[in-house]
């Protein structure tokens, strides 16, 4: 037999294959021992690999038409195949037993089963009534009615604390987004830019209503754990969504916000009723997390949109010493 040697990135990738075929036989065993004949899909060396291990394969890729069924549980059955190769041999060489691979079965155990509580607890959930989606829909007007697609520009600069408030100065005072590069490079500020066109729902929901607020060209600066990042809103389109186009994705955003939230709920009432005991180091109060500052309101910068940063000045920012 062909020597297999196992890395540690290939070795992760059997162990997680093999926790998911595991389950698997948990649950089907018996069928196949009732119908070995039918259900066994190929046999490597003493062990057999069943249908129903092709089957949970396909059933976890999405988008597979039913014209591309047979190629792809071939492909499947090839992989499986590969898979259990690498088992076997791991087996030989006694690697299931070392602590590394031990840990990581336990773990993957661990995982399964704890998704499967999640999958239990969020089912009471009950779907939206149309007055409800109506309702979201109406009260939040950046995400549809008045959804526009934004042209985002970010320059993340490296600073002290001390710092942040000449840096917003500076920035509300300039006259253009140019300005405030050439200040940065001027006084030796380590910075770097990017930028990107992202729709209202791409932003995340606690930020969107601060997007909304701007205008083109504006700019905002809030702190950062390294400094400060500065967020210019190069430009935007208008792109609303009517309530019909929007109403299956609000039923989808609500159901799932309920079942998070019985997910809490029955998590903390688990947490309430258990006996938990902090030991060692972990049994010391944790040091608080630093309050970050939150960010101001947008601040005008008086320059057309054509005045934000080009692609030369993100370049030359992007290296700077």
């Amino acid at each position: 037999m062909m020597s297999i040697l196992l890395s540690a990135r290939n070795l992760n990738r059997v162990v997680a294959a093999a926790a998911a075929v595991a389950t698997l036989c948990v649950a089907g065993c018996g069928d196949i021992k009732k119908n070995q004949a039918s259900q066994t899909a190929a046999k490597v060396n003493k062990e057999e690999i069943t249908v129903h291990q092709i089957n949970f394969v396909l059933q976890r890729q999405q988008g597979l038409k039913p014209e591309q069924a047979e190629a792809a549980s071939r492909q499947v059955l090839e992989r499986l195949i590969d898979q259990e190769l690498a088992m076997q041999r791991a087996e030989e060489l006694k690697l299931d037993r070392t602590p590394m691979v031990v840990q990581q079965l336990e773990a993957a155990r661990r995982e399964v089963i704890a998704r499967a509580y999640v999958a239990k607890a969020s089912e009471a959930a009950a779907k939206p009534a149309p007055e409800e989606i109506k309702k979201y829909y109406d009260e939040n007007p950046a995400l549809f009615k008045e959804r526009r697609v934004y042209n985002i520009q970010e320059i993340s600069i490296e600073a002290e604390t001390k710092q942040i408030d000449e840096l917003r100065t500076q920035l509300q005072a300039a006259k253009s987004i140019n300005e405030f590069v050439e200040y940065l490079k001027a006084n030796d500020f380590r910075f770097g830019a990017n930028q990107a066109v992202r729709a209202a729902e791409q932003l995340p929901l606690k930020s969107l209503d601060t997007f909304a607020k701007m205008k083109d060209g504006q700019a905002i600066l809030a702190p950062t754990p390294k400094g400060a990042q500065v967020i210019v809103l190069a430009g935007s389109k208008s792109a609303p969504v009517d309530e019909a186009a929007a109403r299956p994705a609000i039923e989808q955003y609500l159901l799932n916000d309920r079942r998070r939230q019985l997910v809490e709920d029955d998590m903390k009432a688990l947490r309430a009723t258990a006996k938990i005991e902090y030991v060692g180091k972990f049994a010391e109060p944790a040091a608080s997390a630093p309050v970050v500052a939150p960010a101001p309101p947008p601040a005008p910068a008086p320059s057309p949109a054509s005045d934000v940063l080009s692609d030369a000045d993100i370049t030359k920012g992007m290296g700077l010493k």
